[in-house]
């Protein structure tokens, strides 16, 4: 793959202005930042999203986005909650899917490494979902979590793991709040645990079976009263349904602490700004899920090296056919936000979503991707590399149309 030629940012400090070039990025080692160069000519025709915009856009302005908190603290999940984390969350949607993910219980060893290194560095939110896992091994990521908890407490960690967990919306759940206690309560044996922190709803279904939504919103109230969760969150609510839900909790004396939605840089759209702005009203933390566009944005894939993208019968396919060829500005200007701050392009897409206010969800099925993920807190995005990367985003999102949304997702 062809190098990005070598280019100059420069940053406005109060000392002056301060240099950064791309030998910085090689002076700091195996960074595995991988950038596009040979994107099509229609993708890159008149955009000028690269070095040129990048560097005027930093130049001119500094600081991190407004009412982000920088350094490595805490960030509460939910205005009324014990829940925190080290700004960013882990899911654990890979742990038991073969379909998606290449799943083999081999890995059983490494992922509790990569568990005990997320704790071990202040990530202690971690999201998983009764349904995870495919056929025979649904549930193993519960299982995972559960074994992965209870083994660094027998060793005398005192460290809080805050697992939360979200409960499909299945047909058979219809008919009664105690079946959602059930099902709670069967997530809790699967992981050996008798309270966690949170259960959520996967998704709304008042788009297509409404009477089961207001069961649903009972199931949450009575697992919370029964003592088994601390708090409750949703997922794939979009703000009008998230209000509603809200108001109801919120009168039965239930904490509404998260809603979990689909942002990314390739995620990034009405419904998105929509959220965020109700969350923040309502106190609600909004969590990123599929922050790097589900491998897109990691700087492990070209644009026209189709051979290296996932292979079918894998799902994500598809979705690299329609996105990836008209991905090019992006995946450039990423790249040279990395290369500028010593990161890789996955640390950089993960952190525009913790400089936008959101807990991101990275999840990890190695140690090497852990410790990646890891390098994208503790920092913080300067608002013209935010701009350039917004710039780059809007133009992919308009050609490819970016990510396609949860199918559960309401407005």
């Amino acid at each position: 793959m062809k190098s990005l030629v070598a280019y100059q940012i420069h940053t406005s400090t109060s000392s002056g202005t301060r240099r950064t070039c791309l030998d910085r990025r090689r002076r700091r080692g195996d960074l595995r930042t991988r950038v596009l160069t040979r994107a099509s000519s229609s993708s890159d025709r008149g955009l000028g999203l690269a070095g040129g915009l990048l560097s005027s856009l930093t130049g001119t302005l500094r600081g991190g986005r407004k009412g982000g908190k920088g350094g490595k603290g805490r960030t509460s999940i939910g205005r009324e909650t014990s829940i925190t984390t080290n700004e960013m969350g882990f899911g654990t949607w890979s742990w038991g899917n073969k379909l998606l993910w290449g799943y083999d219980e081999s890995q059983d060893e490494e992922l509790r490494q990569v568990f005990d290194l997320m704790v071990d560095n202040g990530v202690t939110f971690f999201d998983t979902a009764d349904s995870y896992g495919t056929g025979k091994l649904e549930g193993r990521s519960e299982e995972l979590l559960g074994r992965f908890a209870r083994g660094r407490a027998a060793r005398g960690d005192t460290t809080r793991v805050h697992i939360a967990t979200k409960l499909a919306g299945y047909p058979w759940r219809t008919f009664s709040s105690r079946q959602w206690v059930d099902a709670c309560r069967a997530s809790l044996r699967r992981m050996g645990l008798e309270k966690i922190s949170m259960a959520q709803l996967h998704w709304s279904t008042a788009n297509y079976q409404p009477v089961q939504e207001r069961v649903m919103w009972d199931g949450l109230v009575a697992m919370y009263d029964a003592g088994l969760v601390d708090a409750v969150g949703v997922s794939n609510y979009g703000p009008k349904q998230l209000r509603k839900i809200h108001a109801y909790l919120d009168k039965r004396g239930v904490p509404l602490a998260s809603c979990q939605i689909q942002y990314s840089l390739l995620s990034r759209g009405k419904l998105q700004r929509d959220c965020k702005a109700a969350c923040d009203d309502l106190g609600v933390t909004m969590v990123a899920y599929s922050p790097l566009g589900l491998g897109m944005l990691t700087g492990s894939y070209e644009v026209d090296d189709r051979g290296n993208w996932p292979a079918l019968p894998n799902p994500r396919r598809i979705l690299f056919n329609k996105v990836m060829p008209g991905a090019g500005p992006l995946l450039q200007t990423l790249g040279e936000v990395a290369a500028a701050r010593g990161k890789t392009m996955s640390q950089v897409a993960i952190n525009y979503c913790v400089s936008m206010g959101t807990v991101p969800i990275a999840g990890a099925r190695n140690l090497e991707q852990a410790r990646g993920n890891l390098g994208a807190i503790g920092w913080r995005l300067r608002e013209g590399e935010v701009r350039a990367l917004e710039i780059a985003s809007d133009a992919v999102l308009k050609r490819t149309g970016g990510m396609q949304q949860n199918i559960f997702q309401t407005d």
